[in-house]
């Protein structure tokens, strides 16, 4: 796939910023568990926050194969930072600019598309995960008001966001016509941050648990119609999946370029072991596994920018990437030995931050059954 000038144009931006700002501090940011705000407010200032986002909101008015490009460039150097980055970008921007009333894009689209503000996305909870439709946070008509109760899990920086994007169920006996969906200032009394969860990768990226204990919101916080909730939902698998082929394949890149570079340096048997075989066969299949997954992931991104319906293509580009991505930063790891191992060396940082890509934004087992029903 050939890219415009402007293509390349962002594809560098991101590059340089990555490179400078990122990626000298991805480590120490890990063992910190914490990624400092003015990072975020910088990539909102460079547009990287609001991609897809007319300029006239706020936004970097740029076509979604841009930010797919600007995507992986930014997870090679630090995955965590790239979870915000595709959290805001989609589901929380795309959701407001499809569904937002005029009043709710002035209040909540401009802060966020340009970095001021940052979006959590809950939908997920204890007792659910791919099954989106079982939701139980409840959303009670008082008088003039909702009233919302219930718990979301693996919200990802809910801790630190301004806005919360919350599914609840309105209508209890209308299934998944019954859901609606929610703007909640993270300020307002009643949303709580119940706990910061350890996990495995993606360390200074926070995942949360959320409490909605009995949290008032006023009619117009409801982001589109009543009982749209699941529609809004769903309506940013197809970008939010082909954000996350991009952000594993960016992860994957850096792990290659790192055993590429080790391989070139470290000697055994009076030569680099690039020059072994069995290192120069795991080095060119590493290549050829993340040229597919980048090829895979920029097709479905073009389908996107050409307004074709693309979910089977953002389903097989999600699949093949996060689960590529993890064999390619197995294998950098088996190339640097023992060093691959220590947290001296990234590689080791990489192989944990890339295992949730093939979980988030819907499993590969989902991503198989929407790609088999596609089929008949």
């Amino acid at each position: 796939m050939s890219l415009s000038k402007e293509q390349h144009m962002i594809q560098d931006m991101a590059r340089q910023f990555a490179a400078a700002e990122l990626a000298p501090h991805a480590s120490r940011w890990d063992e910190e568990r914490e990624i400092p705000i003015e990072v975020y407010r910088e990539m909102g200032r460079l547009g990287l926050l609001g991609m897809c986002v007319p300029e006239e909101w706020g936004g970097a008015g740029c076509d979604f194969t841009s930010y797919v490009l600007a995507m992986e460039e930014i997870a090679g150097a630090s995955a965590a930072a790239s979870v915000v980055m595709s959290v805001n970008n989609s589901p929380i921007c795309s959701a407001l600019l499809a569904y937002g009333s005029e009043a709710q894009k002035q209040q909540h689209l401009r802060p966020l598309a340009s970095g001021e503000h940052l979006g959590a996305f809950c939908l997920t909870e204890p007792h659910t995960g791919s099954d989106a439709a079982a939701i139980r946070t409840r959303a009670r008509k008082v008088g003039n008001r909702y009233v919302l109760d219930g718990t979301k899990q693996f919200i990802s920086h809910g801790s630190i966001s301004d806005l919360a994007l919350v599914f609840a169920v309105t209508d209890p006996d209308a299934g998944k016509a019954g859901i609606s969906a929610f703007l909640v200032p993270t300020e307002d009394p009643g949303y709580v941050v119940a706990r910061v969860e350890h996990k495995l990768g993606q360390r200074a990226a926070d995942t949360c648990q959320i409490v909605l204990e009995d949290l008032e919101v006023t009619p117009d916080r409801l982001l589109g119609e009543e009982g749209q909730g699941l529609r809004i939902a769903l309506g940013n698998l197809e970008p939010g999946r082909v954000g996350v082929a991009a952000q594993a394949t960016g992860i994957a890149n850096a792990a290659f370029k790192a055993a590429n570079a080790y391989a070139g340096e470290r000697e055994t048997f009076g030569t680099a072991i690039a020059n072994h075989q069995a290192v120069a066969f795991r080095l060119a299949d590493m290549a050829t596994r993340l040229e597919a997954a980048r090829q895979l992931t920029l097709h479905a991104a073009a389908l996107r920018d050409e307004g074709v319906p693309c979910l089977k293509e953002a389903s097989m580009a999600k699949l093949f990437a996060s689960e590529a991505a993890e064999r390619i930063c197995s294998d950098a790891i088996q190339i640097h030995g023992g060093y691959g191992y220590l947290s001296d060396f990234p590689v080791e940082r990489y192989y944990r931050d890339v295992r949730v890509c093939q979980i988030y934004e819907g499993t590969s087992d989902i991503q198989r059954l929407v790609i088999s029903r596609s089929l008949r």
